[in-house]
């Protein structure tokens, strides 16, 4: 895994985000975005909190990844049973934090987490990075059926970057 390449998109990832805030009016923020049910402000918190989720993402494949590799099979199975209860608490928790969350709060909640995943990056070894478990696939298109910690690492950006083209701010979205 190219570390250096992980903390790149991160960073590219934070300056976007205060970017498309900081570019946005309220009335923009206020927009449907294209293809979900948020307004543009809940989707760009949608958008943080896979940056928030990856913390407890990467403590999972730290634990399932010392078990036997069946055990986070059957887990992940478990999660894909649950997906309805799962999109419904993504939808709600997503459409509250990007309704109640000011702008600078956002803002400051993105930097707060990109700081703290550099510094864990940082701290992975090799082996770390190669340790690996089951996920759900149904919860998410960049979950694939098995994936290292390196794979877990990267998902948000891509994550970001996939919802980022859901967005209709007027502002250039480069």
């Amino acid at each position: 895994m190219d570390k250096q390449a992980v903390h790149d998109d991160m960073e590219r990832a934070r300056t976007a985000f205060h970017q498309l805030l900081d570019n946005a009016d309220d009335a923009e923020l206020r927009r449907p975005s294209n293809g979900t049910r948020w307004t543009n402000k809940q989707l760009l918190f949608h958008m943080l909190l896979g940056y928030l989720i990856l913390r407890a993402l990467l403590t999972l494949v730290r634990v399932f990844s010392r078990l036997p590799t069946g055990i986070s099979r059957v887990y992940a199975r478990g999660l894909n049973a649950a997906t309805a209860a799962f999109d419904a608490v993504n939808y709600l928790g997503s459409a509250l934090g990007g309704t109640t969350l000011t702008r600078t709060q956002m803002t400051t909640l993105f930097d707060r987490v990109i700081t703290a995943l550099h510094r864990r990056l940082d701290a992975e070894t090799d082996a770390d990075l190669t340790r690996g478990m089951h996920y759900p696939t149904q919860w998410d298109p960049f979950f694939a059926d098995y994936m290292t910690l390196a794979d877990v690492y990267r998902f948000p950006t891509q994550h970001f970057d996939f919802h980022r083209r859901q967005l209709t701010l007027d502002s250039p979205q480069s």
